[in-house]
């Protein structure tokens, strides 16, 4: 078996992955933020949701001219312009506080959501290609797992601090990180990520699909979206995206509805309970996908993810609180096995292009977030899981239509 990282580029994928880590920072202290505006500004569950979708529509219009920017200036360029957008959203909630206005706190949250799909963009491709392309599925799962370190602090660290005291200030802990990302945009502009150029053993298939033949934009998109497994793993994407998202949107409101705990122990059981299995399982997934076919594993993580999310739906007692760890647990190889096994065979620029595709995705989580608000509002937050248990099922299907077309290649190459 390949090493995941070759030595020659053991530092710039030291590099990358922290971005990973800063992005599941940001991305699950939104998690805490639907509970305290609800409190906050006395609004519903299904308002609140307008905070997910504000920052995943940032992904969705920012993705594209993330990719092409990233084509066009390189990698470092591009981490820098998305880490500068990330600050400046996150220093946006200081005059959002003084305001108390709803609508500056959702305009902050759709630049810092334009800012993280730069480096989402730019750093799941490039973790991947670092390597062979036997193993990129497995090195992208381990460096997601510093996504979910990340997101495993953001709870217990800012809901600590939100939900400890009454009153206590939003801006605070955005401000600090406001900061701390202009810090790593310094660190950033200083050094050199080489730029990847993967066309070593490039097929004239590949490269004809990939639109890397002409390198025109138009053509690189229309050769992407010409390939069935490039359109099915977008699609499989924004299902899990709408599960995921959702989810985590929804898990303290979950965990407060019934009285099974309060709203401070809630965000400490997301952050090492809920979030720390999830990276536990990542961490783990990117060891078992080093010795079986990481579409195997997806088949078997569908399934059990479809199971967890009808247990709750079910709201039979302690199974159903046992199914949301389980959709934790299993779903945490998804996006980075789906990401990995979509890009295969693309090459070049159309690697970048096919990224900004990909990160359009978390919209999905937008739509999941609002549905599964609005159906919390009008009937039970167990009953809203429906929404991830449909978006985990499209996934289980996308898995075995992958495992079915991975078997039939390597039964063509005997």
């Amino acid at each position: 078996m390949s090493k995941l990282v070759s030595k020659k580029y053991a530092v710039p994928f030291v590099l990358i992955t922290s971005l990973f880590f800063l992005w599941g920072f940001a991305r699950a202290i939104l998690d805490v933020l639907n509970k305290h505006f609800q409190e906050m500004l006395h609004i519903s569950i299904g308002q609140s949701a307008l905070i997910q979708a504000t920052t995943y529509l940032g992904y969705f219009l920012m993705a594209l001219p993330a990719g092409i920017m990233i084509t066009r200036v390189g990698y470092r360029r591009g981490v820098v312009t998305g880490l500068l957008l990330f600050a400046l959203g996150a220093l946006l909630f200081i005059p959002g506080e003084s305001a108390m206005s709803f609508p500056l706190f959702l305009g902050a949250l759709f630049i810092i959501g334009c800012g993280l799909v730069i480096l989402e963009t730019a750093a799941n491709p490039y973790a991947a290609e670092l390597g062979d392309s036997a193993t990129a599925a497995s090195r992208l799962n381990l460096a997601q797992s510093f996504n979910g370190l990340g997101c495993i602090l953001a709870p217990v660290i800012v809901g600590g601090f939100l939900f400890s005291t009454p009153g206590s200030s939003v801006s605070i802990p955005y401000g600090i990180m406001g900061v701390g990302v202009l810090v790593v945009a310094l660190i950033f502009s200083r050094v050199q990520l080489p730029e990847i150029s993967a066309t070593d053993g490039e097929t004239a298939d590949s490269a004809e699909r990939s639109g890397e033949g002409s390198g025109r934009l138009t053509d690189i998109i229309r050769g992407l979206w010409s390939s069935r497994r490039f359109r099915l793993g977008v699609l499989a994407l924004f299902f899990y995206e709408i599960a995921e998202i959702s989810i985590n949107s929804l898990f303290i409101n979950y965990a407060t509805a019934d009285g099974w705990m309060d709203k401070t122990t809630a965000s400490v059981v997301l952050s090492f309970g809920a979030l720390g299995l999830f990276m536990l399982a990542r961490i783990a997934g990117s060891w078992v996908m080093s010795k079986v076919a990481s579409e195997k594993v997806l088949v078997v993580c569908g399934f059990m993810t479809v199971v967890g999310a009808l247990l709750v739906v079910a709201d039979i007692g302690w199974l159903s609180r046992a199914g949301v760890f389980f959709c934790y647990a299993f779903e945490a190889i998804m996006f980075p096995t789906i990401f990995a096994i979509t890009i295969v065979g693309v090459k070049g620029k159309a690697v970048k292009i096919a990224s900004s595709f990909l990160m359009m995705t978390p919209i999905g989580g937008a739509v999941g977030t609002l549905l599964m608000g609005w159906i919390a509002d009008i009937t039970a937050v167990s009953t809203a899981f429906v929404i991830p248990a449909a978006g985990y099922a499209f996934v289980l299907a996308y898995a075995f239509n992958a495992y079915r077309n991975a078997q039939c290649t390597m039964l063509n190459a005997q």
